[in-house]
């Protein structure tokens, strides 16, 4: 399915302004779209759409045609406590088989939603499919199914009939990035590290993965900080003062993480609808935190420990 016809129209008008006409792109029109794009083109044989959020609420009302997901759908997870990972990128292969499993296919437009607060478990299926590839074709419904429903749109109970999609071979993007990659580059002034977890953690008031504080040199932007009260993301003014506040500038690439890689993909989410490059460290501080020998900065006691 080809880009929403609003975000066709954004491109438009924006190289309308620009000079010689040139297209400006505009992201946040290619990753967001609203109840009444999505109420005109619910029908659309090539969409795909995810639910995300508790099982219960999904069974007592969802958009008509969604599909409830779940990480475990679309990641690998361990519960090894020393050297497992909660959430991690499958490998190409079997995270093609798991997409298609949930009916996408090659020309299909994905629209996550996320019913009530689960955001961040939204923005997490997000980042895996813009990680496989297919993330210029695929949306987020701003504010999610409680957005639709107080636009006065229908839900539904009907659960509707499995279908795998034909996939081909993922082009997975370098979307990814590990510890080493992360110890290699701090302290250096192109590196703009996100640490996405709540302020308490960051600034070593609670303890996440055994250890309080955060890796040295990250900057702190708290994945709730992405959406306003009603779980809509952001304008883009608010959006641009919250990076430039955290020191990064428009083209700078961000690198996040947080605990086990999923809070952080709010802020990627929200730094990608700005046009920001952006990384994932999918290890995050469950990782981080547990290697000892790894330094971790403690605002609360002034110290960076080794």
């Amino acid at each position: 399915m080809s880009r929403p016809r609003f975000a066709l129209v954004a491109l438009a008008l924006a190289s309308l302004a620009s000079p010689g006409g040139a297209q400006a792109r505009n992201p946040r029109a290619e990753l967001v779209v609203t109840p009444a794009w999505l109420a005109q083109h619910l029908k659309d044989l090539d969409l795909v759409l995810l639910h995300v959020g508790d099982k219960a609420e999904y069974e007592k009302a969802h958009i008509a045609g969604a599909r409830y997901v779940t990480q475990r759908d679309v990641a690998l997870s361990s519960m090894d406590h020393d050297k497992g990972l909660m959430l991690e990128v499958p490998p190409a292969d079997s995270l093609r088989d798991r997409l298609a499993a949930l009916g996408i296919s090659d020309k299909s437009r994905v629209v996550v939603y996320y019913g009530n607060d689960w955001v961040s478990p939204s923005t997490r299926i997000l980042f895996t499919l813009d990680h496989a590839g297919l993330g210029d074709r695929s949306a987020l419904l701003d504010g999610g199914l409680v957005a639709w429903k107080e636009a006065g749109l229908p839900v539904t109970t009907e659960v509707p009939a499995p279908r795998t999609g034909q996939l081909s071979a993922l082009k997975v993007q370098p979307r990814v990035v590990g510890i080493d990659y992360v110890r290699a580059n701090l302290g250096k002034p192109t590196f703009h590290l996100v640490d996405g977890r709540a302020a308490v953690f960051y600034d070593g008031i609670e303890e996440g993965n055994n250890r309080k504080g955060h890796i040295p040199g990250a900057r702190s932007i708290p994945f709730t900080e992405i959406a306003d009260d009603k779980n809509r993301i952001r304008s883009a003014a608010e959006l641009t003062k919250l990076f430039a506040d955290a020191g990064i500038g428009p083209k700078d690439t961000v690198v996040a993480y947080c605990h086990i890689g999923q809070q952080a993909t709010a802020v990627l989410f929200a730094a990608r609808s700005l046009g920001h490059p952006v990384l994932l460290f999918d290890g995050s501080f469950q990782e981080w935190g547990r290697r000892t020998d790894l330094p971790v900065e403690n605002p609360a006691d002034g110290k960076t420990k080794p």
